[in-house]
This record gives C-alpha cells, structure tokens and sequence, in this order.
C-alpha cells in the first residue's frame, strides 16, 4: 500500500515536472515569475530554456521508473534529486525582493523528494505467495 501511494505521489510530481518544464518553453516570463525571480531577458530566453529541459527530462525519468516500477532507482532519484528544489530554494532565497512565500513550491518539492525518496529506499519488495 506505502509503495502504490509512493508510486503515485511521484507519478504526480513528475507529471508536474513535466508541465514546469514545458511551461518554460511555451511561456518563460511566466514560468520564471512563478520559480520566484524576476529575470528581464530582452528576447534571450537562454536561461529559460536551460532551465525547462532540465524539469521536462527530471519528470519524464521520475515518471519512466514509475511507470516501470523501478522501486529503488526511483528512491534514489528523489533522495539525490532534492539537490535541486534546494539549489533552486536559495537561489530564491537570495533574492533581496523575495521572502519565505517565494520559496514554498521549492520546499514543497525538497520535501516530497525526501519522505517519498526515502520510503521507497526504506520498503521492502513484495513477494507474491503462491
């Protein structure tokens, strides 16, 4: 039961990794002012594209070891993935015009990241009894 739930709370987490990262390529001004910081980039949306291509490939892998039930990879993705909304949360941070609110989606995702991660590391596989 921990698993299926594990499994759909990450499904649900890549699937809006996905929509993040799309999101930076259809739409970057909006995508940027919703990751928490002001960016004016006069036509050269370098630093959005960057950063969309890094969610969309993060949600499409969480959402391939969901869907091949790679129980363990997965627990290790999360666990080491939090590296991310951690970088990203003091990027945020660091901005003198934001605050704790700017960095809620982050810490959000560092904690997601971490409980899933870990249950999944922490449960044991299920043997089928015949």
């Amino acid at each position: 039961m921990t698993t299926r739930i594990s499994y759909a709370i990450a499904f649900l987490l890549g699937l809006g990794m996905i929509f993040l990262g799309v999101r930076f390529f259809i739409s970057p001004q909006v995508a940027t002012s919703g990751y928490g910081i002001h960016f004016n980039a006069n036509g050269d949306y370098s630093f959005h594209y960057i950063k969309g291509i890094r969610d969309l490939f993060s949600g499409l892998v969480i959402c391939i070891f969901v869907l091949l039930k790679e129980r363990r990879v997965l627990g290790v993705t999360l666990l080491t993935g939090t590296i991310i909304p951690v970088a990203d949360m003091l990027v945020v941070l660091g901005k003198s015009y934001n605050g704790v609110l700017q960095a809620v989606p982050h810490i959000t995702a560092i904690i997601i990241c971490a409980v899933f991660g870990i249950i999944l590391l922490a449960t044991k596989p299920q043997t089928i009894k015949m």
